[in-house]
């Protein structure tokens, strides 16, 4: 079924045809077999605990994601019509992805690089909150800055730089909330409220600009073949959107477990307390 019939450059976009990059599958591919490995040795070593099955599903569903984000229709769409799509695109490298991939990683499985001292001082340095905080946002950013952002239209590999310093950042970001290892700690759940809190007012400010600007910031899009009666104006203003709504929803989702799971945690305290201080009589 073909969904739209002329990109330029000759490309057409197809459910039964897929455009794959293979720099994606050789990348993800050596990180699914890097983690395979990892497992497979600590695993043998018998000092640790294998990953989990829910713990390998999430590893796979990120690299899974992030393949099926940088290929096929989303890319076309991506790259050759609409900005709103690109969109969509930098929310799941940024927000969905990366904690997939955090949740599905054991602590053990990272530690080793850590007692190289270079490596230990430069991680503990990324993953303070100040930082994560300040490098995701500068990137988020800076990459959507006319000047930047229409560069890596131009250049392909400065796409290529521009998503690969999405997903690292991501990480970074996602850091305080999700880290699996004890050295390089998250924050605790009232902090967690803020950061996710706080996380949401930069990525606002870039929507804003993008959703109430009144002139195309992105020629490459307004060459573009249109696609479902679309002006360039149009779709900016629904790409803006899709940053500043989902984007914005998706960490109030994030508060929302957050909150729960602090309060679920200090009602088993309380209930723990309750039970451990209780008189001999009333325990009998």
């Amino acid at each position: 079924m073909r969904v739209v019939a002329l990109l330029h450059s000759g490309i057409s976009i197809s459910l039964g045809q897929w455009t794959i990059h293979w720099s994606t599958v050789l990348g993800l591919g050596a990180l699914g077999a890097l983690y395979l490995w990892r497992a497979r040795k600590g695993a043998a070593g018998g000092e640790v605990t294998p990953p989990t099955v829910a713990q390998r599903i999430s590893f796979f569903a990120g690299l899974v994601l992030i393949f099926l984000s940088l290929n096929g229709p989303l890319h076309d769409l991506s790259d050759y019509y609409l900005f709103s799509a690109h969109m969509v695109q930098h929310l799941l490298l940024t927000l969905v992805a990366p904690p997939l991939l955090l949740a599905g990683t054991p602590g053990w499985m990272l530690r080793p690089a850590l007692r190289q001292r270079v490596v230990g001082s430069t991680a503990r340095w990324l993953t303070r909150v100040a930082t994560s905080y300040l490098i995701f946002n500068v990137v988020l950013a800076a990459w959507h800055l006319p000047v930047l952002y229409n560069t890596a239209m131009a250049y392909h590999p400065v796409h290529i730089a521009q998503h690969l310093t999405f997903m690292v950042a991501a990480v970074l970001m996602w850091w305080p909330l999700m880290s699996p290892l004890p050295e390089l700690p998250r924050l605790a759940y009232p902090g967690q409220l803020l950061y996710c809190f706080l996380m949401m007012i930069p990525m606002s400010i870039v929507a804003i600009y993008i959703t109430m600007a009144d002139v195309s910031l992105y020629p490459a899009y307004a060459a573009a073949p249109r696609m479902w009666g679309l002006s360039p104006m149009e779709d900016q203003l629904i790409g803006g959107l899709i940053m500043w709504v989902p984007g914005s929803l998706f960490f109030l989702g994030v508060m929302s477990v957050v909150f729960f799971k602090w309060q679920a945690r200090d009602s088993d305290e309380t209930a723990g307390a309750q039970v451990g201080w209780a008189p001999a009589s009333s325990r009998a």
